[in-house]
């Protein structure tokens, strides 16, 4: 497994708990408005952590920590993931998921070790390839939204919302007829710093807009947020 990068210290990444966050390298989408520029583009990143400097870390965490968020990139596309994910269970820490979702198989092999699966949702089906800029079989994405809803697991859909492929609220109620009865949404305003694309045509929502999007949001899961 390749990692970039850890943030040894976060209260708002894992609701309620205190966690380090670990950074994998790479990713198979290519969203335009992506912030983790260096993780995405492999060959910008020069510098990686080995697996074994991040557990001496974690060593000297117990009883500070509650939990280690693995994000990306994408952390499925490492093979190595379920064994590092097993060993940071076996030192007592809760461990988050962060994923676009794009792999259900490997999403189901890895339910019983994690405590929190983190989705994004990045537009309608109808639009995933041109937000991702690659394209997606859109029965991967659905096939992963059911099984993490099935799941017994503590977890949240989200999405970084632009009227570049939210256009009409039948866009938004797309989305939300994917999600829908999920337990939590969380609506996300963009960063623009470091994006992947920084020439790309960004069309951003008002607060306001942010607001109306939250209201009509909230008929399709238990909790609705604005990020």
């Amino acid at each position: 497994m390749r990692i970039g990068a850890i943030q040894k210290f976060s209260l708002v990444d894992y609701p309620d708990k205190t966690c380090a966050i670990i950074f994998t390298i790479g990713c198979n989408f290519r969203c335009p408005f992506c912030h983790n520029r260096e993780l995405v583009l492999e060959k910008e990143f020069p510098n990686e952590i080995p697996f074994e400097d991040i557990i001496d870390f974690l060593k000297t965490r117990k009883g500070l920590l509650d939990a280690v968020e693995f994000t990306g990139g994408e952390p499925l596309i490492h093979k190595g993931l379920i064994d590092a994910i097993k060993r940071i269970k076996d030192m007592g820490f809760l461990v988050k998921l962060d994923t676009n979702g794009s792999f259900p198989k490997r999403l189901i092999d890895l339910l019983p070790f994690v405590d929190y699966i983190a989705m994004d949702i990045k537009a309608p089906l109808e639009k995933y390839s041109e937000a991702t800029g690659v394209k997606i079989e859109s029965d991967t994405i659905k096939e992963s939204i059911q099984i993490i809803k099935a799941s017994e697991k503590d977890y949240e859909f989200r999405t970084t919302v632009f009227k570049n492929y939210f256009k009409t609220i039948d866009d938004f109620v797309s989305v939300g007829n994917l999600i829908n009865r999920a337990k939590a949404y969380y609506i996300q305003r963009p960063h623009f710093d470091k994006v992947l694309n920084p020439n790309y045509p960004f069309e951003t929502f008002t607060d306001k807009e942010l607001q109306d999007i939250q209201a009509l949001m909230k008929q399709f899961a238990d909790a609705v947020e604005i990020r």
